[in-house]
């Protein structure tokens, strides 16, 4: 069967690749066209804080010419363009759009569904990239990694951090928290078990795996969590429930001297009232890669502070998430084009 694809990637996941395993799993007689966005050269907009396109988040494009651009083609794989109501309207042909991400938040789902248009996406397309990282990210503040680069670029060789009383601890003494079961808390479970230490989850939709059970991994409320957890890795979707739910009161039921990290998504914290544990000492540290608004603003205050770790919200950005979410989105055209049922539907 052919048909037509429009193919609209960025400078991370490349329209190329995700054309190449097209072809390899559908077969050459495919009308495949391309279009390669800025992104991460240039920024996406984020549309937590209000969306200028009914709601839609983490998104980048003029929807009139990504409109021109998908033109009658019934197939969409795109990674950030925007697909509102109104573009859906301009697009009668459309009738599958396959979005490389792990959640659909630049699609308008019930549009689509009023439209017909079938949704995909690609779960877990960066889940061991994001489990890796948060590890690296725990081990860099608790064994002082960060301070240590820092000092020394700054030509200080600080032997006080071999001082008991200063030294890191090891993960295999500490309790970890994993807040959030899903693809990513699952895999970061997994590595932390390598370690040795107590693990903690609190996910109240997710019950843990029978394995995770045999290991000692233990299920508890988020209150008994943040009370007992000496580092804590944030995981969990933003949602209603879970928007700012890292705020004054959740810092203040904290052990302290503990450890924030949050790899996941920066509407989850309220960033103000984590400045405020951090310049206390209440937190010892933390490892930030989300943050409340992207990119950060150069005067932001938590920039300046001496226990935070930053990053540009790389986690989730290997090869391997690449080429994995390319799979699978080539696996659901197939399926689409041979009348199967999707594997991933939205």
């Amino acid at each position: 069967m052919s048909s037509s694809i429009a193919i609209i990637g960025d400078r991370f996941m490349l329209p190329s690749v995700f054309a190449e395993r097209i072809t390899a799993i559908c077969g050459d007689a495919i009308d495949i066209r391309m279009l390669e966005q800025p992104w991460p050269d240039e920024p996406m907009e984020h549309g937590y804080a209000g969306s200028k396109l009914d709601g839609l988040k983490e998104f980048m494009g003029d929807p009139d010419e990504l409109a021109a651009f998908i033109g009658e083609a019934p197939l969409l794989v795109t990674h950030l363009a925007p697909i509102s109501r109104a573009m859906l309207q301009r697009l009668p042909s459309l009738r599958f759009i396959a979005v490389s991400r792990g959640g659909p938040v630049n699609v308008d789902m019930q549009a689509a569904r009023d439209h017909g248009v079938l949704v995909v996406n690609t779960p877990g397309r960066n889940a061991s990239a994001v489990a890796e990282f948060t590890i690296g990210a725990m081990l860099a503040e608790t064994r002082l990694i960060r301070s240590g680069h820092e000092s020394m670029r700054g030509g200080d060789w600080r032997g006080d951090l071999y001082r008991a009383d200063r030294t890191g601890r090891e993960l295999g003494e500490m309790t970890v928290g994993i807040v959030g079961y899903g693809a990513i808390g699952t895999r970061v479970v997994k590595l932390l078990k390598a370690f040795g230490c107590r693990i903690l989850v609190t996910d109240p939709y997710v019950q843990l795996s029978a394995q995770d059970r045999n290991d000692g991994v233990e299920h508890v409320a988020l209150s008994e969590l943040l009370a007992r957890a000496d580092v804590i890795s944030l995981h969990a979707r933003v949602t209603a429930e879970t928007t700012g739910f890292i705020d004054r009161e959740a810092l203040a039921k904290i052990k302290p001297g503990a450890i924030l990290i949050n790899t996941a998504r920066g509407p989850l914290v309220d960033y103000d009232a984590l400045y405020d544990a951090l310049s206390s000492q209440r937190l010892a540290g933390a490892m930030l890669d989300t943050f409340a608004v992207e990119p950060a603003p150069p005067d932001w205050p938590l920039l300046q502070l001496p226990n935070v770790t930053l990053t540009p919200h790389i986690a989730g950005a290997s090869v391997r998430t690449v080429t994995f979410a390319a799979d699978q989105a080539a696996e659901e055209v197939r399926r689409y084009l041979a009348g199967e049922p999707p594997l991933n539907p939205c």
